[in-house]
């Protein structure tokens, strides 16, 4: 499964953030995209996962002309939902309202619910996890959050991950422990990824890196 991005322009109508870009990313890959803040980074994997009408530069709204393939389909007409895109950011985004075992069934495609069950089991056991299912979000550290995040966006069986800046928020011997578990996981499912973050010692070893600048 390959992840392709063909970017004529992604910008407001008063100020272009990015023109003319190709990103081609293959399955188990991580893409690490760097660059000063404002530079479109987050707003190019708004566009990829089809949110951007929720991204807006300033007071205007911010348009993508490009394409978007995954595994051959454009997913232009696509809506967020129906992509196959994951999308784990600086923020873990738990529901507060829900056990950690509720979180992770939340993302469990519909199916029998004892299949539904075991594969939230299976996803705690991988996380290290086992037996929290039962506790509340709040009790967990951040480091544990931050691993209930990933696995409940890999429950919904992605078929590629875009990772916003997702280690930027954990204390150092945790962001090393935590990045090894995501490129991991990222590896194993070999689902195709892109990795938008500041912090040089985020990119994954024989990773590919896209310098970016404003206007591309």
């Amino acid at each position: 499964m390959t992840l392709s991005v063909h970017l004529h322009r992604l910008g407001s109508p008063g100020r272009c953030l990015l023109q003319d870009m190709r990103l081609q990313v293959g399955p188990g890959e991580i893409l690490t995209l760097m660059g000063p803040s404002g530079c479109g980074k987050s707003s190019l994997l708004a566009a990829i996962a089809g949110t951007l009408d929720q991204v807006a530069e300033g007071t205007a709204p911010l348009r993508f002309e490009g394409s978007v393939t995954l595994g051959g389909e454009d997913l232009g007409q696509r809506p967020t939902a129906r992509r196959g895109i994951g999308l784990l950011f600086q923020d873990p985004l738990l529901f507060v309202h829900m056990t950690v075992a509720e979180n992770l069934l939340f993302a469990v495609p519909p199916g029998p619910q004892p299949q539904r069950q075991q594969l939230v089991q299976q996803a705690l056991d991988e996380a290290g996890l086992s037996g929290f299912g039962d506790r509340d979000p709040a009790t967990l550290s951040g480091g544990q959050r931050a691993r209930i995040a990933l696995m409940r966006a890999l429950l919904a069986q992605p078929r590629a991950l875009l990772l916003d800046e997702p280690f930027s928020r954990l204390d150092a011997a945790l962001r090393e422990q935590f990045r090894a578990f995501v490129f991991g996981q990222i590896r194993a499912r070999q689902i195709p990824a892109i990795l938008v973050t500041h912090d040089r010692a985020d990119i994954a070893d024989a990773a590919r890196v896209l310098e970016l600048d404003h206007a591309g």
